[in-house]
């Protein structure tokens, strides 16, 4: 049960605000001989979790007939850092490239001694694995785990992601992408992370890029009581809708503009 609850003005059915819960998730970063950190991953569903180990965040209180900013990040390309989401004040960071911060890093690489993978974001995700020694790549971070380590030849696996039912069935997010190695790549973690044989991070779950490869986009999601109506003033935002039980479940997939409620 998320615990949204909508404030009841008597007889007219709804009131001027309301609680939404959301599941923000920012664009994964893209591999290179290491894997990238998986997008930032925040959270309000009760009983959920952020990521970086953190609990739910608080619903947000919405007002109808105003504006809020939504962005689905994209992927970062090969060796970039992903972009950013946001909904309202809520931002999540993208995830980190080889050696680089993100929502969650990415891994580490050097031609020459083994270095750190990048940190994570406090509260959105972890810090990728180490590698180097012009042997493998490590693995990046995920929302909910550590990018794994390089050993010799082998590249570090990617960080689990989270799971989450905001949308009534339970899908895992925010995968770090694995390493390339001189013997075995690391596979990608849960979530939409990519193997370091160069598989791209999956769409829409900001999954972290395996090595020398995009990583995937982010998502935007909002649950609300489905006596309200949602519309994008102005365009720029791909999204679908559902309902059930009471609530409806807005799922932003690309793009960037306004919700609004009424």
């Amino acid at each position: 049960m998320s615990g949204i609850h909508a404030m009841l003005l008597g007889a007219k059915g709804k009131s001027s605000t309301f609680s939404a819960d959301f599941l923000v998730i920012a664009g994964g970063g893209g591999g290179e001989t290491a894997g990238g950190g998986a997008g930032g991953y925040r959270c309000s569903v009760t009983g959920e979790s952020s990521g970086g180990g953190a609990s739910a965040e608080s619903a947000l209180t919405i007002t109808i007939s105003t504006n809020y900013t939504v962005t689905v990040g994209g992927g970062g390309p090969n060796n970039t850092q992903g972009s950013n989401s946001v909904f309202s004040t809520v931002t999540s960071t993208g995830g980190g490239a080889q050696n680089g911060s993100g929502g969650s890093g990415g891994g580490g690489y050097s031609g020459g001694s083994i270095v750190s993978g990048g940190s994570g974001t406090a509260n959105q995700g972890y810090a990728g694995g180490s590698g180097g020694n012009g042997q493998a790549g490590g693995g990046g971070g995920g929302a909910s785990a550590v990018g794994g380590n390089t050993s010799g030849g082998t590249a570090g696996n990617g960080g689990a992601g989270v799971s989450s039912s905001i949308t009534g069935s339970s899908v895992t997010r925010g995968g770090g992408g694995g390493g390339f190695g001189v013997s075995t790549s690391g596979s990608g973690g849960s979530g939409g992370g990519g193997a370091g044989t160069g598989v791209a991070g999956t769409v829409n779950t900001g999954g972290g890029g395996g090595g020398n490869s995009g990583g995937g986009s982010g998502v935007v999601i909002i649950k609300y009581p489905d006596n309200y109506t949602i519309s994008n003033p102005g365009g720029g935002l791909t999204y679908s809708t559902s309902t059930s039980g009471g609530f409806t479940v807005a799922t932003f997939t690309a793009g960037t503009g306004n919700a609004s409620w009424s």
